[in-house]
């Protein structure tokens, strides 16, 4: 190191300290040069290792106009690319006419990425306009106010504009709406939905009415809406003309000079009594109370008649639309009714109107008028009648109790649809009311199960004066076959039924009576007769009382047998077990021969004394009841129709098999249920 020089060019020492001792030497001082160099090297690796590192990314905005883009993070923009590293970023992209985007880009380790954002378009400002205006708007279907609208906001699209006034024409378009907060104005004008209709009239100054509407006075021209329309001409004194029009928008349409024709006058009509006939020269108008239409200033013949009262006749005249009313008050002609009525203390009454009790003399317009005779416990009569002018008349009226008009009602005989007929019984007096089943004891011949028992019957009844044929039943069963007894057909068409059981015997009467549309006696579950309903007034079989009743009771005597009380008969009176069929039945009733060796065509032998055939032989025949023995002393019944359900079933009578005393006796009770080649059955019924 140089050493300073000594002023006066002396050289002087410098001090001396030793080493030991010398002060610490300070570090140099370094400037920004000394680090220039370091950060640049560390800048450039840096640099390096991002550019290294770093995947090219292109972003592309689909938008039309140009677009903003943020990108959050380190990056480096090169020529339109992103140099960026892999991993997330935010990304913000705005463009004017769309929403701001904000969303995360994911960078991935491919070197080279392309992404594509498509930020959502503001909607449009759109205003819709119409001449003229104040046309209701649909959009897409929703309505959106009249024309002009005010600034709809809508997304971009194409969207159905619907706009109806009316007075035009609709119109149905498509608007295609850009969007991006683009304003848009869609212009439309109207189509008119009328023509001009073009009317006069002889004479003018008619009232227009279209569809019932005032427009106006003849001759106009009116602007009227398309399509069919009612129009109408009115003026004072001439009858209305109507005319339908069908007008299409922009044609118009002149109508000729529409003649007006004089309206009619017209006449309010009553007549006293109402319900008149009347005719206008001679036509036939209706009657009373009615609205005449008379040919204006014309004369017309009126007519007015009612049976019982005079005819009245008049001119009549009116201007043209002129009114009237006429009351026309009818001359009664009367005729003269002589009414005799019994018994005399019955009320009498003339179209609803109380004239007195007992006979009557009256004095009636000759017309039909409706009388009434009552009386308390009998039977009411309505009858009509019609007096005659100058000609006395005499009607005589008998009121029945309420049981003789009953007994009136009902016919004496009945006929089935299958041609049966069935009589009319009256238990008190057809015969008696009371009297006692059963036999005696003592009776020879007698079995136990003919207990003695009083018996009342009050009901009316109708039996079947025959039994029921092959013929009548195979109606209902057509298959039906009642069999042979050695060689002997028991099958013939006029034979009586044989072989059937109880049970179809009661499923033949509820059969007939559908058939004939009366409620059935007997209760059924599923083809099973289970019951039956004695109020029912369908066909059924005798009751056991019924059947006695009819067998045995002639006045006060009780019959033993079909013939009398002495055995064996002297005269041939049924078919019973005979000569004839000795080889069959093996017991025979010594001497007798009826000629029939098996059940005979019913009817072939005389009726008993209520007219019933074949009661005491032929077949025996099905009755109603469950079988039952009566106990002894039993209390009386009245109309008894035996025990509602059993395993057996009454047989009464004898058959074409039998012979024997005991079997032949009217008393003589059997039982079963199946069918049998010796028994039958007939129809009964009550008759209310």
């Amino acid at each position: 190191m140089p050493q300073p020089e000594a002023p006066n060019g002396t050289i002087t020492p410098s001090a001396f300290q030793p080493l030991g001792d010398a002060p610490p030497t300070p570090p140099p001082r370094r400037n920004w040069r000394y680090w220039l160099l370091p950060t640049v090297l560390l800048l450039f690796v840096v640099i390096m290792g991002f550019l290294f590192s770093a995947r090219s990314v292109e972003i592309n905005v689909d938008s039309t106009n140009p677009a903003n883009v943020e990108v959050g993070g380190l990056h480096l923009v090169l020529g339109g690319r992103y140099l960026l590293r892999p991993g997330e970023y935010s990304l913000e992209i705005s463009a004017k006419g769309y929403y701001p985007l904000l969303t995360t880009l994911g960078v991935t380790r491919e070197d080279s990425q392309r992404y594509t954002f498509d930020p959502q378009p503001l909607p449009g400002r759109v205003t819709i306009v119409s001449q003229p205006a104040g046309a209701v708007i649909r959009v897409a279907g929703k309505p959106l106010g009249q024309t002009p609208s005010p600034i709809l906001e809508l997304a971009p699209g194409d969207y159905s504009l619907e706009l109806e006034h009316p007075h035009y024409l609709p119109v149905t378009r498509t608007i295609s709406v850009t969007g991006r907060d683009q304003a848009q104005t869609f212009e439309n004008r109207l189509a008119p939905a009328w023509a001009n209709v073009t009317v006069a009239s002889q004479p003018a100054g008619a009232e227009i009415l279209v569809n019932g509407e005032p427009r106006g006075v003849t001759p106009a021209t009116l602007e009227i809406l398309q399509g069919e329309r009612e129009l109408a001409l009115r003026k004072m004194g001439f009858t209305e003309a109507e005319q339908t029009l069908n007008v299409r928008a922009g044609q118009a349409i002149d109508l000729a000079i529409i003649k007006l024709v004089p309206a009619a006058g017209l006449l309010t009509l009553s007549s006293t009594p109402s319900g008149a006939n009347v005719t206008l020269d001679g036509d036939f108008q209706g009657q009373t109370p009615l609205t005449l239409s008379l040919k204006p200033d014309q004369p017309q013949r009126l007519m007015l008649s009612r049976s019982g009262y005079r005819r009245h006749t008049e001119t009549v005249r009116l201007s043209a639309g002129a009114s009237d009313q006429r009351a026309i008050a009818l001359v009664a002609e009367l005729g003269t009714v002589d009414l005799q009525v019994t018994p005399a203390g019955a009320e009498v009454r003339v179209n609803g109107k109380l004239v007195g009790t007992g006979n009557q003399t009256l004095s009636l317009p000759a017309h039909e008028h409706r009388v009434q005779v009552s009386l308390a416990g009998y039977n009411t009569v309505n009858q009509r009648l019609t007096p005659r002018p100058s000609l006395e008349q005499r009607v005589s009226i008998d009121l029945q109790t309420e049981k003789e008009a009953r007994l009136a009602r009902l016919q004496p005989e009945i006929t089935t649809a299958l041609g049966q007929t069935l009589r009319l019984f009256i238990p008190g007096e057809s015969g008696p009311a009371e009297f006692t089943m059963g036999s005696s004891r003592r009776e020879p011949g007698r079995r136990a199960n003919e207990v003695l028992r009083p018996v009342s019957l009050r009901r009316m009844f109708y039996l079947q004066t025959t039994e029921v044929t092959n013929a009548q039943f195979r109606q209902f069963l057509a298959s039906h076959n009642s069999g042979q007894a050695q060689a002997s057909s028991l099958n013939r068409e006029h034979q009586p039924v044989a072989q059937v059981s109880w049970q179809q015997a009661a499923r033949f009467c509820n059969w007939l009576s559908e058939r004939e549309g009366l409620a059935p006696f007997y209760q059924q579950e599923q083809g099973i007769v289970t019951g039956f309903n004695p109020g029912a007034i369908g066909y059924r079989l005798p009751t056991e009382a019924e059947w006695s009743w009819a067998a045995r009771t002639r006045g006060d005597q009780l019959l033993t047998f079909p013939w009398g009380e002495t055995f064996p008969p002297t005269v041939v009176t049924g078919n019973y077990a005979d000569t004839s069929s000795a080889y069959i039945t093996g017991r025979t009733i010594n001497g007798y021969n009826d000629d029939q060796a098996v059940s005979a065509t019913v009817a072939s032998f005389p009726p008993n004394h209520y007219g019933l055939y074949d009661l005491g032989g032929n077949v025996a025949e099905w009755v109603h009841d469950v079988y039952r023995i009566p106990g002894a002393n039993s209390a009386a019944e009245t109309d008894p129709t035996g025990p509602k359900t059993g395993d057996n079933y009454v047989i009464r009578g004898s058959s074409w098999a039998m012979g024997r005393r005991s079997e032949l006796r009217l008393p003589y009770r059997d039982y079963g249920q199946a069918g049998r080649d010796d028994v039958g059955f007939r129809l009964a019924r009550y008759a209310e």
